[in-house]
């Protein structure tokens, strides 16, 4: 019996990451073992790099809230504290976009929670 190989499928699939490969350098981008593996580390990468932005964003937003509230004479630990006492129903995001964009607004927050 002949030898039943799916070479449509396996070319198909080599395209697929050689295609992913595209931009790499060296080997990386034309050597489809060396390719191969590079794109598998890259969607690796991809993966854990989507969860550390949440984490990111999140220490960038109480940095942020953090100088802010110190300007107006709190710490993030206080202000945070009594915002959740006073029910301020505000998320992190809009808090630090106020304290960046809008410091008034953010001053007015400030007093409410005092």
């Amino acid at each position: 019996m002949p030898r039943s190989v799916n070479s449509v499928a396996s070319r198909a699939r080599r395209k697929k990451v050689m295609k992913l490969a595209k931009g790499y350098f060296g080997r990386r981008k034309n050597v489809w073992t060396v390719a191969k593996n590079a794109v598998e580390k890259g969607l690796v990468y991809a993966y854990t790099g989507r969860k550390q932005k949440k984490r990111n964003f999140r220490s960038l937003w109480i940095l942020r809230i953090n100088a802010a509230a110190r300007l107006n004479g709190m710490t993030y630990s206080e202000f945070m504290g009594k915002a959740t006492k006073n029910n301020i129903a505000l998320n992190r995001k809009v808090l630090a976009d106020l304290a960046l964009n809008n410091p008034n607004a953010f001053k007015a927050i400030v007093d409410s929670v005092k």
